[in-house]
């Protein structure tokens, strides 16, 4: 009867090793290739000095109007993940893509994620390049943040132009994004083991292998970071924060949204009802997923063209 215990115990000792010895392996690799990405970053736009800090900013293009574009909640590299949509803009505006704290190129930061915060960044981003007239689009969660921005700064707001950007009270908005242990997988090699099994996630898009090597890199420097993780955590906070407000009355609003959106009940009427509340509010539904600017920058370009031309004959 000893035999088949030691047998056993050996069973068991490489079960529990198996697993050890694996996650010392991806960790370690996961280490080495780290270094090895960070290294590989090539600098993009330029640096603005923003509450004693660098935020980095892609400025491209001329023209009468200035577009700022703000990146939705989890974008590693909002200056390259923007490009389809600057392309198509840059041609007849200045276009500024906006790296908030914690994303792309700018530096991490101990400032609260809250909506207010990030607005308020962002203007002195803008303000250090002497932009105080401008047209802002924003990407889901940018949404909320420009509601902020529009009570703090309505002034200085030609229109808001959302893609697919969330709106305040939307169903699920109180709901945790769920942040415990992503750290620890990102340590432990566990997410660059998912990424790589995953492939090419953006296979198809309008991006060369050059950028989409370096959103990449850039995934790995911000996407567990403590500035990037704080902003989601406070993400049941800032839909709070905003909760009931609309957009002045006198701000134009365009909306682009996901036509048929399966993850959040009532999305397209949520929008209408957002467009409805100001004077001149528009919604266009768009077939595709939540990323629009990643396949539908030529239709959003072409119609903000035409909101801004009915607004300069007014």
């Amino acid at each position: 009867m000893r035999k088949p215990l030691k047998i056993t115990l050996w069973t068991v000792g490489v079960v529990v090793a198996l697993p050890v010895l694996a996650l010392t392996t991806t960790s370690i690799v996961n280490v080495v290739a780290t270094k090895s990405d960070l290294a590989a970053i090539t600098p993009y736009g330029e640096l603005v000095p923003v509450d004693g800090k660098q935020m980095n900013v892609v400025v491209s293009g001329t023209g009468d109007e200035t577009i700022v574009l703000l990146p939705g909640l989890g974008t590693a590299a909002p200056g390259l993940d923007f490009e389809p949509l600057i392309a198509e803009l840059d041609d007849t505006h200045r276009v500024i893509a906006v790296e908030p704290f914690g994303t792309g190129l700018s530096d991490q930061t101990d400032s609260p994620r809250t909506a207010a915060n990030i607005a308020s960044e962002v203007h002195e981003a803008l303000q250090q390049l002497g932009v105080d007239r401008y047209v802002l689009m924003g990407h889901s969660i940018a949404g909320i943040y420009a509601l902020e921005y529009s009570e703090l700064y309505p002034d200085e707001l030609v229109a808001f132009v959302g893609i697919d950007s969330s709106v305040p009270d939307q169903p699920g908005w109180d709901d945790p994004v769920p942040t415990d242990g992503l750290a620890q997988l990102r340590t432990l090699g566990l997410l660059r083991v998912l990424s790589a099994i995953g492939g090419d996630t953006y296979a198809g898009l309008p991006y060369d292998e050059d950028t989409k090597e370096q959103m990449r890199f850039l995934t790995t420097k911000n996407s567990t970071a403590p500035t990037l993780l704080d902003e989601m955590d406070r993400t049941p906070e800032n839909f709070a924060s905003v909760s009931g407000l609309t957009f002045p009355s006198t701000l134009p609003v365009l909306l682009f949204v996901v036509q048929d959106d399966s993850d959040v009940d009532g999305w397209l009427e949520l929008h209408e009802d957002q467009a409805a509340s100001v004077d001149h509010g528009e919604v266009v539904p768009l077939d595709g997923e939540h990323y629009l600017h990643h396949t539908q920058s030529p239709q959003i370009a072409r119609d903000t063209d035409e909101l801004l031309t009915s607004l300069s004959v007014r």
